[in-house]
């Protein structure tokens, strides 16, 4: 087995500057974290091979084990906040638009690729697919659906377009949280499954009728 290897002080501070640099932190860094991680870099850089007193020998572990804290800490305390902002954030697909409806979606979605906004095209194509179904009465309208529920119910009642609603959910869902970028031909995909949904009829056939207006 190969020894482990111990790091100089040049090359632990690289590594913890490196870690805490994730992405992942600064948006969720709580505000004493952000400064104790600060004011540990200006400990670092004021250094000088002894400035410990404690000699060469002891400062570079000692740098070492307050970097790996520190790492652990922003874990702890990072981790958390950031599930709970992606349990907000997927909590519904319309957010704040819950009365807006299907034409008024699809509106907006065109304005916005009009503009070479395919993004918030995608987003409120998406939205105006789904409140579509709820004014044909093949999904009750219902607060706090999620994307992922919405494209799997109308997948039970429209299956040949099954996979393309999953799709069409997936890439939302990268799009509104993943914040990744979207393509005219993204927009062109769900603009066109909505047109073909509006012309396709439900069948609920075996189905439970959970979450379904089913005509009567």
């Amino acid at each position: 087995m190969e020894p482990p290897v111990t790091p100089d002080r040049d090359e632990a501070r690289r590594w913890a500057a490196e870690e805490l640099s994730n992405p992942r932190y600064p948006d969720a860094r709580p505000g004493w974290l952000d400064q104790m991680w600060r004011d540990f870099l200006d400990w670092l850089a004021s250094l000088d091979g002894d400035g410990l007193g404690t000699g060469p020998d002891l400062a570079v572990p000692l740098i070492v084990v307050l970097a790996l804290v520190l790492i652990i800490a922003a874990i702890v305390f990072v981790r958390p906040r950031l599930n709970a902002r992606r349990t907000r954030e997927h909590g519904d697909l319309y957010g704040d638009g819950e009365t807006v409806g299907a034409e008024a979606y699809r509106r907006r979605a065109a304005t916005a690729a009009d503009g070479g906004n395919w993004p918030a095209a995608v987003v409120d194509q998406f939205r105006a697919l789904v409140r579509s179904a709820e004014e044909r009465d093949i999904i009750d309208a219902r607060a706090g659906r999620t994307t992922d529920e919405a494209a799997g119910q109308l997948g039970q009642v429209f299956g040949t377009a099954q996979d393309r609603l999953l799709a069409a959910a997936g890439v939302f869902d990268a799009v509104l949280y993943g914040e990744q970028a979207a393509t005219r031909a993204d927009y062109e995909s769900v603009r066109q499954l909505d047109a073909d949904l509006l012309a396709l009829k439900p069948d609920f056939a075996g189905q439970a009728h959970a979450g379904f207006a089913v005509p009567r």
